[in-house]
């Protein structure tokens, strides 16, 4: 899997930050975002921990253009989904765990689908899940 994500999902369903932290606890992760998320304006570094340590990842709020070029899966599957989250993230498994959850909570509970930009292919809720968990038991 490539060091890059991008969740789509409906402006509606954007979830505030404690919302989002929710969906992630739900997850069972022990990832905890930073207050400095907001949703649709947050752009750059956005500073989380998981269990404890310092692990953020990079965040960007995009309008999905509706003419992009993109895989037919992907346009296939974008519905009503007008807002792109990109994730980008280092080697540190931290950082991968913090990316992946929080990726994973928007499809488990705010309708998101995920694509991966390196990859290129959807990413299913599960898929993310075991992949966080992956780079959990690395640490």
């Amino acid at each position: 899997m490539s060091r890059a994500l991008s969740a789509f999902l409906a402006r509606k369903d954007a979830p505030g930050r404690s919302e989002l932290q929710k969906a992630v606890d739900g997850l069972g992760f022990k990832v905890v975002i930073d207050d400095a998320y907001v949703p649709l304006k947050t752009s750059g570094y956005l500073p989380c921990t998981f269990d404890g340590e310092d692990a953020g990842f990079t965040i960007k709020f995009l309008e999905v253009d509706p003419k992009a070029e993109r895989p037919e899966e992907l346009k296939a599957a974008l519905g009503d989904r007008d807002v792109e989250v990109t994730f980008r993230w280092s080697g540190d498994p931290r950082e991968a765990v913090s990316a992946l959850a929080v990726a994973a909570a928007l499809t488990t509970g705010f309708g998101a689908i995920v694509y991966d930009t390196g990859d290129k292919v959807l990413v299913s809720s599960d898929d993310l899940i075991a992949k966080a968990r992956k780079a959990a038991s690395a640490l």
